[in-house]
């Protein structure tokens, strides 16, 4: 997601609150996703793919996962900061943008949400 950055740079303070998904093929960890649950909201993030794997579904099956998850739950509302260039994606699950474009560390964000 940072390649460029090092790993410090991706850690949050509340990490050790968060739920933390991978998913691995061939034993190989390819997709991250993490959860982070305030009553019956949730906002998900550090979601990546690697770029090798990229285009191969593997993202749409660890965010379809995780919907689940938060379904099971009790969640009403999942949000993201997503990048500007993924709109498209999040909106096949469903997903609704519901701000104006933001930078977070030199990249166009918007918020999106979904109600489950």
């Amino acid at each position: 997601m940072w390649p460029d950055k090092p790993l410090d740079f991706v850690i949050l303070p509340n990490d050790a609150d968060g739920l933390h998904y991978g998913l691995f093929e061939n034993g190989q960890l390819v997709s991250v996703i993490s959860l982070f649950i305030k009553g019956d909201h949730a906002q998900f993030r550090k979601f990546a793919t690697d770029t090798a794997y990229q285009g191969k579904g593997y993202g749409s099956q660890l965010l379809e996962f995780l919907i689940d998850t938060a379904k099971g739950l009790d969640i009403k509302e999942l949000t993201c900061d997503a990048r500007v260039t993924a709109i498209r994606f999040y909106k096949k699950f469903g997903m609704r943008t519901d701000s104006e474009i933001f930078q977070k560390s030199g990249k166009d964000y918007v918020r999106m949400s979904l109600r489950i």
